[in-house]
């Protein structure tokens, strides 16, 4: 029986339910049989253009359904008007199912048998189009597959070796599995799946890297500063007093870290007396304090992580940023239309620059990432030849009480996974965390609560195969697939009755 596009409908609710396989929900088999839904509609297609229907549908399900939250950020802080905010995210969401809709319409033009299709062409198209939006205008790699296959799942085992892309292909091989033993009742493709999840489970008993040092006791501070008075000038003096007090609660603390723009003014701002009051006790214990705020040199404006205490002041520059948020694309053309519509406080910083040093604070080497910066894993191992501890600053109050927050200390526990380090997570309003270089959360904060976290962190060192090759073997893996699918297609048609 062969579907037209009518039956878009299912796609669509098969692309939505998969996001309940991404945090805060957990349920990492649902995105599995989502695609494995999706992939029986594109075998069962009556023509390319219906396939690709199917695939755009099912991607504008699971980016409505799993980035809603950005409209938060741009009607409730952002200042756009409702309808234009809610227009402007299903725009994004249509723009970005268009390329699992091409997907759809590629595979269908490969004349090779289901099985061919399904655990060659599919998965290793599917993929390729992930890393293309993970690069594309400066790249959106949010909801790729491999982001739910955190612990628990078996999956997680294979992040050190191939990093997110390939935990993403490793989820849509097992969907084709899935769907060739659900279209053809092939009990093999049910024994090659069962394989495949038992070897994550024993690759997660690998220890890919060794402890540095001893451990250290660290303090992640989590401000709970309201986001539509973060920058009110008559609200600072209240926020470094807040912060000064947090602060004092780190106890005996060797490293203490701070939010993303936690105190909302320049460093040459900081007045000397404020500076002392919080290093002079860090000062006595060897300790020092990372401190999100922005820095000034010349002209240009940078968002920063800066250290204070025992070790010499060191800054860290945020070099990724984000498209209107923090700086404005092609500027001659859009600069004065987006200025009309969002009102962002300092949407027009530079870049930091790709080859800075980890910061050496409290006897680590510590590779610091801001906010978006860690959901970008092949960024995230530059420092690691050196670099002992990860330390990711953020601000997810811009999102409210959404699925962000949930969504994004996820993807830090991939960056944990695929470094075999660490992961420190200081927010504004949540999700504090700490994350173990397994990728389990060890320790958090409630959301939306003035607090801080305190806890243990080692250091460690050595490369996982992924820190050492990035996305090369991904790479290797979809040309040897989607080679070997092309070959196969002349060994393999499709039956006379399908090609009809």
């Amino acid at each position: 029986m062969k579907f037209s596009g009518r039956y878009s409908v299912f796609a669509f609710l098969a692309g939505a339910a998969a996001v309940v396989g991404f945090a805060p929900f957990g349920l990492f088999l649902v995105p599995v049989i989502s695609i494995a839904t999706l992939f029986v509609l594109w075998l069962r297609a009556d023509s390319a253009w219906a396939a690709f229907k199917f695939g755009w549908s099912f991607g504008l399900g699971l980016f409505v359904a799993g980035v809603s939250w950005l409209y938060v950020a741009l009607h409730d802080y952002g200042g756009m008007v409702a309808p234009l905010a809610a227009g402007a995210i299903l725009l994004f969401a249509a723009f970005l199912a268009l390329l699992p809709g091409l997907v759809g319409y590629v595979q269908a033009r490969c004349t090779a048998h289901a099985w061919v299709r399904l655990t060659l062409a599919m998965p290793a198209c599917w993929v390729a189009l992930e890393l293309v939006r993970g690069y594309l205008l400066t790249g959106f790699p949010w909801l790729s597959l491999g982001y739910s296959q955190t612990p628990p799942s078996p999956l997680a085992g294979y992040a050190p070796l191939v990093g997110l892309y390939g935990v993403s292909l490793l989820v849509v091989v097992s969907a084709g599995l899935l769907a060739w033993a659900w279209t053809e009742k092939r009990k093999a493709a049910l024994g090659v799946l069962a394989v495949l999840w038992l070897a994550g489970a024993a690759l997660r008993l690998v220890e890919w890297t060794q402890p540095q040092g001893a451990p250290l006791k660290v303090a992640l501070v989590q401000g709970n500063i309201p986001q539509e008075r973060k920058f009110e000038e008559g609200f600072r003096l209240g926020t470094l007093d807040l912060y000064r007090d947090l602060i004092a609660q780190s106890g005996d603390a060797r490293l203490v870290v701070l939010p993303e723009s936690a105190l909302p003014l320049l460093r040459e701002q900081l007045p000397p007396d404020y500076v002392a009051a919080i290093t002079t006790p860090l000062q006595a214990r060897r300790g020092d304090v990372l401190l999100g705020l922005f820095e000034r040199e010349g002209e240009r404006y940078f968002n920063s992580v800066l250290s204070l205490g025992a070790s010499p002041e060191q800054h860290y520059r945020k070099n990724h940023l984000v498209p209107f948020g923090e700086f404005i694309p092609l500027r001659p053309l859009l600069g004065a239309l987006i200025n009309d519509v969002l009102q962002i406080p300092m949407s027009d910083l530079a870049r930091g620059g790709t080859t800075q040093a980890p910061l050496e604070v409290a006897g680590q080497k510590v590779a610091v990432n801001i906010c978006y910066e860690d959901v970008f894993g092949e960024e995230i191992v530059r420092p690691l030849a050196t670099a002992t501890l990860l330390v990711n600053v953020t601000n997810d109050a811009w999102y409210g009480h959404s699925h962000a927050a949930a969504q994004h200390n996820q993807i830090s526990q991939m960056r944990a996974l695929e470094s075999g380090r660490m992961m420190l997570r200081a927010t504004n309003t949540g999700i504090t965390s700490i994350i173990g270089r397994d990728g389990k959360v060890q320790a958090a904060l409630p959301q939306f609560q003035e607090a801080v976290l305190i806890g243990m962190a080692q250091g460690y060192t050595g490369l996982t195969p992924y820190a050492r090759w990035g996305n090369l073997l991904v790479l290797g893996l979809l040309v040897f697939m989607l080679g070997g699918a092309r070959l196969l297609r002349k060994s393999f048609p499709l039956p006379q009755a399908e090609e009809d």
